[in-house]
């Protein structure tokens, strides 16, 4: 391929269901590959099967690309839009001698095949000259000898056996165009130079390549990416959890970690395993990629969640969290949460693995007075703790409001009760936040502000009498 030539990519879902986390991994190889070469990225969704596809499943599609941060170039490309393209190109090529009419009904196929069991099947009407007045599908009028060589940029050669093969049908007895056929113009017709897919295509573009060769096309460059595999192993299924990416979204890996992930599962670059996305377009090729199925491990997506958690820029980071709330329809976050809540952050940052832990991390910051006082954290707040609060409250109108000497307060007063630090914290936690596990009680103080802190206190030490 010339260096000038621009790199052009595709996604070509089809629209009967929701966005697989294998073909978002596909879509993202492919968004990687051209956005790293200063390429185009294209979207295409090949709606020729009209009976199983359906509009939510392309919104579903595009919604599920956009939340994983992957853009495209142009309109989304519709393949049934363009039958009439492909319907020209079979009459070009039966008139090339390329192809032929055959006139063989459902019937005699089926006892043909009955009686062959082993062999494609082969046309009576291959080589025939005279035709009679009946419906008629067109076929490929494919080499019967020799093999078709795949020169696959993961895989290597795969070569098969072109008496493997059958004269597939281009266009139907109904005038429609097949899905193998439009595949190959649509490539054509939109400039792709490359086509990144799954391994199980390897055998349709043993078929796709002998219509580019008939039409004198020049073949793209193929890359056949392994599929992937459950933890155990085994093809991927809704026995090993979420396979939808709307499923991981859900669960509130922000997008960020699952394009990190999403990048390892079958590609590699030397031992690098957290990257950003600037690193992923520099680093991401095609002989990087195994030839082994990637498997998923929901672990390591923990992991590499946990890091982009704790290094995605502030805007970024709280920006998601709205993002997840408002996918999962919960209410969106005051002008205060939010205030209190990038206040937060580098303290909730430390532990959480997903957004959903980052959010119940900071409910202290998202809750208002009165505070609610779970069953557990009210063991804490007896009539002796609550006057050490009273104390606690008294010092720290007068503390300038830094961690340090917050902490440093709190261990005063402990003193002065005869009573270690965390005798204090557990009610202090309890009055701040109402519950047992909440990020440090000073961190908490620090988002909240000296105003609400000592308010939260103060009604609590209030009722100490």
């Amino acid at each position: 391929m010339s260096e000038n030539t621009q790199i052009v990519t595709r996604f070509a879902p089809s629209p009967t269901g929701y966005l697989h986390i294998g073909g978002a991994r596909t879509a993202l190889f492919n968004w990687l590959y051209a956005r790293g070469r200063g390429g185009k990225f294209l979207l295409r969704i090949e709606d020729t099967d009209r009976a199983r596809s359906t509009p939510e499943a392309t919104a579903a599609i595009l919604q599920g690309l956009t939340w994983l941060g992957l853009d495209w170039d142009g309109e989304p490309f519709s393949q049934f839009a363009a039958k009439d393209r492909h319907t020209e190109v079979a009459q070009e090529m039966l008139e090339a001698g390329n192809a032929y009419k055959c006139y063989s009904t459902p019937e005699e196929i089926a006892a043909w095949r009955e009686a062959n069991p082993r062999q494609p099947f082969q046309s009576p009407w291959r080589d025939a000259r005279e035709t009679p007045d009946a419906p008629f599908a067109i076929r490929l009028k494919a080499p019967r000898e020799g093999e078709t060589i795949i020169s696959d940029a993961v895989q290597g050669d795969v070569r098969v056996a072109n008496d493997q093969l059958d004269d597939m049908i281009l266009l139907r007895s109904d005038g429609t165009p097949t899905y193998m056929l439009a595949v190959v113009v649509d490539d054509h017709d939109m400039g792709v130079t490359h086509v990144i897919r799954g391994d199980d295509h390897l055998t349709n573009t043993a078929r796709q390549i002998q219509i580019y060769d008939a039409m004198g096309w020049k073949r793209p460059v193929f890359a056949h990416i392994p599929l992937i595999h459950g933890e155990d192993g085994k093809k991927l299924s809704k026995r090993h959890g979420a396979v939808g990416l709307h499923e991981f979204a859900q669960l509130g890996y922000p997008p960020a970690a699952m394009r990190n992930y999403l990048a390892r599962l079958g590609w590699s670059h030397g031992d690098d395993e957290l990257f950003d996305d600037a690193q992923a377009r520099e680093w991401f090729d095609l002989d990087g990629i195994g030839k082994a199925p990637a498997r998923l491990d929901f672990k390591k997506l923990e992991h590499v969640s946990s890091h982009h958690l704790k290094t995605m820029p502030e805007a970024d980071l709280l920006a998601a969290l709205e993002n997840f709330l408002s996918d999962t329809d919960q209410p969106a976050l005051t002008a205060q949460q939010k205030e209190r809540l990038v206040s937060a952050l580098p303290a909730l940052r430390e532990k959480a693995k997903t957004l959903p832990q980052m959010l119940d991390q900071g409910r202290f910051a998202l809750t208002s007075r009165p505070i609610e006082i779970e069953p557990k954290a009210a063991k804490a707040l007896d009539t002796v703790s609550r006057g050490m609060l009273k104390s606690l409250t008294a010092v720290l109108q007068h503390a300038s409001w830094t961690r340090d000497e917050l902490e440093q307060a709190a261990k005063q007063v402990a003193e002065e009760n005869g009573v270690g630090l965390g005798k204090i914290a557990g009610p202090l936690r309890a009055a701040l936040a109402g519950r047992t596990a909440t990020p440090s009680v000073f961190d908490m103080m620090t988002a909240l502000g000296r105003e609400e802190s000592l308010a939260r206190l103060q009604d609590q030490t209030e009722l100490a009498g």
